[in-house]
């Protein structure tokens, strides 16, 4: 197994951060703010959710995510039902728009990421694409 030191990963989370800024940048409609984003794609990972299981898996505090429900249901991306487990809570579910809408996002995104892409020598491409396949198995362990 191979030892990654502090500095090395923390090198590698700062330009995974400043990849994820360039490319919300890159997107057609930069306004959409990262919350929505993410509940988005939260929701569409791992289907209805209440608020609270939302922003646990987000990280962040449940008015947060509420705020960004509120904004999503009013955009006709998401809307609330009934929890089929409890009447008396309610869960988050994606609309069609909504599912539609991420990913438009998504393509906007992966279109910027091909340009940048495009700028390096194949090898780097080669490189950065099986990269790409190893951060999602770390991100599969959840």
């Amino acid at each position: 197994m191979a030892v990654v030191g502090e500095n090395e990963a923390l090198d590698l989370v700062v330009s995974l951060h400043r990849l994820v800024r360039l490319l919300r940048r890159a997107r057609p409609e930069p306004w959409v703010q990262p919350t929505p984003l993410i509940v988005l794609a939260l929701l569409n990972q791992y289907g209805p959710s209440r608020v609270g299981v939302l922003a646990e898996r987000a990280a962040c505090s449940q008015p947060t995510i509420t705020a960004a429900v509120v904004q999503l249901e009013a955009a006709g991306l998401v809307r609330r039902e009934p929890d089929p487990v409890d009447g008396r809570a309610t869960r988050v579910v994606m609309t069609e728009p909504g599912g539609r809408e991420l990913a438009r996002m998504a393509r906007g995104e992966a279109e910027a990421l091909a340009v940048r892409l495009g700028t390096l020598p194949p090898e780097d491409v080669h490189k950065v694409l099986e990269a790409g396949r190893l951060l999602r198995r770390l991100t599969d362990c959840e």
